[in-house]
């Protein structure tokens, strides 16, 4: 527009032909088309004016036979209300009602102009924030990063050489962070019984009054687990300062955030203490009646599905944190644990993998197998006559004969 030798009428033409396509092409179609239209328009043209000029706008309508008053008036409406839409994004507090009404206004249009989606997603994010059930569901879905985040915070992130976050807790991460948005979104657009599924499908994990032998032990000998409880604390303790801002400024925001650090706390106790059966087992106690030594053995198994949903998902974040602590370089700040770390890893890993292959289920190929693997068998020789019976076999034959000594009881 502003460079002499280009020709500002073609210029002008191919914007008008832009911003017709924009509407002919929406979905919604009608005025609906034109307001999504309007909304593209100030997403990528907002430099080179908040709405089309006239010269830009007049052909447009020409173009669609619809070039009357009401039209450019709606179009001109909507480009200054996505401005000022845009503008309330950079303001420093929002309430959740605010944000919610500026979601919903984006969310509509998001489908006809892809430039909105990144908007709505960040909305819905802020949203969440600040509800409690959002960041109850987020701390039991997210994955732990501590060892990541200080990696981060150390010099080898200034320099560039900070390791890069393993692809299996990225996964988890994004599943996560979708899957507070699908709640988000559901909790506020009347769909209340939707929010609701998603939360009773992860329990939200009560804080532990103590801290359990397996977990005080894998967070005795495990770095990051230690650093965890840490930062922990250092949130819980800056949250809750006297000069903490956000009692002023964002009562729910700050209702949220303890919400989120309880949660986590119970959360951060079910994975250590998981993960502190696998690596530290413990022998069965003394005193337990035989018959409950399985039972004992089988919390172990619990315990991780528990913490990480399924034995496969967790064997995914171990594998994926022991990557990650073995990457090249490592930092200086973590040369000295990083083997400690790794095999405590390993020696979960290796538990873990123990208990899936003992816990694989025979499907029908195994079973076929199996069969076959029987019926190959030589048969045994026949038996000359019936076995003489043996004293025990009398015993047992007279004691089904005689009647129960006492009402109620069956021998």
């Amino acid at each position: 527009m502003h460079d002499p030798a280009s020709d500002e009428a073609r210029l002008t033409e191919q914007l008008a032909s832009w911003f017709y396509r924009r509407n002919a092409e929406a979905q919604q179609g009608l005025e609906l088309g034109w307001i999504a239209a309007a909304a593209a328009w100030t997403c990528h043209m907002r430099a080179l004016a908040s709405c089309p000029p006239p010269s830009v706008l007049t052909p447009s309508l020409e173009r669609a036979g619809e070039r009357d008053e009401p039209t450019a008036d709606l179009v001109v409406t909507t480009g200054l209300r996505i401005v000022e839409l845009i503008d309330r994004l950079e303001l420093p507090h929002r309430t959740r009602t605010e944000l919610i009404e500026d979601w919903h206004a984006v969310e509509s249009l998001a489908a006809d102009v892809p430039a909105l989606a990144p908007m709505a997603d960040w909305l819905l994010d802020q949203i969440a924030l600040r509800d409690a059930h959002a960041q109850q569901l987020r701390a039991v879905l997210e994955p732990d990063l501590t060892d990541y985040l200080r990696d981060r915070r150390a010099d080898g992130a200034l320099l560039g050489t900070a390791p890069v976050l393993d692809e299996a807790r990225t996964a988890h991460l994004a599943q996560a962070r979708d899957t507070v948005r699908a709640y988000t979104a559901a909790a506020h657009s009347g769909h209340e019984s939707a929010a609701q599924q998603l939360l009773d499908a992860f329990p939200i994990p009560a804080r532990a009054l103590s801290t359990s032998g397996p977990a005080a032990a894998w967070r005795e000998n495990s770095a990051t687990a230690a650093d965890a409880v840490e930062d922990l604390a250092a949130q819980r303790a800056a949250t809750g300062a006297e000069d903490s801002t956000d009692y002023f400024a964002d009562p729910e925001l700050l209702h949220a955030k303890t919400s989120y650090l309880a949660a986590r706390e119970g959360q951060l106790h079910l994975m250590h203490d998981a993960l502190g059966r696998l690596a530290f087992p413990a022998p069965v106690p003394r005193d337990l009646p035989k018959a409950l030594a399985p039972i004992a053995a089988a919390q172990t198994q619990r315990r991780v599905i528990e913490a990480y949903g399924t034995l496969e998902r967790a064997a995914e974040t171990l594998d994926g944190q022991l990557h990650y602590q073995l990457q090249q370089p490592i930092p200086t700040h973590r040369r000295t644990t990083t083997g400690t770390e790794s095999d405590l890893l390993n020696r979960a890993l290796d538990a873990l993998e123990h208990t899936r292959a003992a816990d694989v289920p025979f499907d029908e190929e195994d079973i076929r197998a199996r069969l076959q693997e029987a019926m190959a068998r030589p048969a045994a020789p026949a038996a000359a006559g019936p076995a003489a019976p043996t004293g025990h076999d009398e015993a047992h034959a007279q004691a089904l004969a005689t009647g129960p000594a006492a009402s109620g009881v069956d021998r």
